[in-house]
């Protein structure tokens, strides 16, 4: 059957999943002439090569020669450069399957051997997307370790400091001693429990830790230095807490396929829990002892 034969809808899916295989194509061979770890620059060429294939493949039913958008290349690549390969290529992915206006399915009794080819090649590249070997993922159970306790502990320790102190400097003060003290002992556990372990990256996993806990830290007191009221310097600071946890959670839920949502909610509903209980014992505190500051 000729394209000029096939519905509008067809035809417009062809050439979308077209556009998309170049895309791959340039993207995939770009990263992959800057990647470092020649591992990971054969598997990135090695894709490169099925999405030419299905270009070219794709081309011979559409009768059409497409080039890549420059803003789409330059986004991703940008993105995968910065949070890392697995995450960028696959939320690259991702971005291609919601732009899809047709499933394949709907495609079987036009291009069947189509179909068949770009679903067995998307599994492949799957499976070698899995393979890369990336230090950012090599280290995000210290990332997780240091990310998950400084809002746990900061997000609780500021709480009760608000009511304590009831004074934004005392308590961003406060709260940048407890983080920064709190930061170097979970940086020095990371390094003793991975040395225990006989792991040879105990350094770098407890650098990871200490640096994940200091940034978030500094995220978190940063609203007791910026507005005047202690009210709105918590309130603040707990919506803060809640974006950090969104984003972190989106980040693994596509760099490691995990769910989004019961992990969001989970680890939020934890922080917000110690904030709660910890805001009742500075509010209780300040009433014991008539502290004002």
């Amino acid at each position: 059957m000729d394209i000029s034969d096939f519905p509008r809808a067809v035809t417009d899916q062809l050439l979308l999943d077209q556009q998309h295989e170049i895309e791959a194509y340039t993207i995939y061979t770009r990263l992959a002439e800057r990647t470092r770890r020649a591992e990971n620059a054969d598997i990135l060429h090695t894709i490169a090569s099925d999405e030419l294939s299905h270009y070219q493949m794709l081309q011979r039913y559409t009768g059409r020669s497409l080039k890549p958008r420059k803003l789409v290349v330059w986004w991703f690549f940008i993105i995968s450069r910065v949070f890392g390969l697995t995450f960028g290529l696959k939320l690259m992915e991702l971005s291609e399957k919601k732009a899809q206006k047709v499933d394949y399915k709907n495609l079987e009794q036009y291009v069947p051997e189509v179909v068949d080819v770009l679903e067995d090649e998307e599994e492949h590249e799957h499976q070698l997307l899995d393979m890369l070997n990336e230090q950012k993922l090599e280290y995000m159970g210290s990332i997780v370790l240091g990310l998950n306790d400084a809002l746990v502990e900061l997000t609780g320790a500021l709480a009760g400091l608000t009511f304590a102190f009831q004074n934004t400097r005392v308590i961003a003060l406060s709260g940048l001693i407890t983080g920064i003290a709190a930061s170097l002992s979970m940086a020095s556990s990371e390094y003793l429990a991975k040395k225990t372990d006989n792991n040879s990256n105990a350094l770098q996993s407890s650098l990871y830790t200490g640096l994940a806990y200091i940034v978030t830290v500094s995220l978190l007191v940063t609203p007791y230095l910026v507005f005047s009221h202690y009210l709105t310097s918590l309130a603040v600071t707990l919506l803060i807490s809640v974006i950090i946890i969104m984003v972190f959670n989106f980040y693994l839920s596509v760099a490691k396929n995990f769910r989004f949502l019961p992990r969001f909610l989970e680890m939020a509903g934890i922080s917000l829990g110690v904030a709660a209980l910890s805001f009742g014992i500075g509010l209780l505190l300040n009433l014991a002892f008539g502290i004002d500051l």
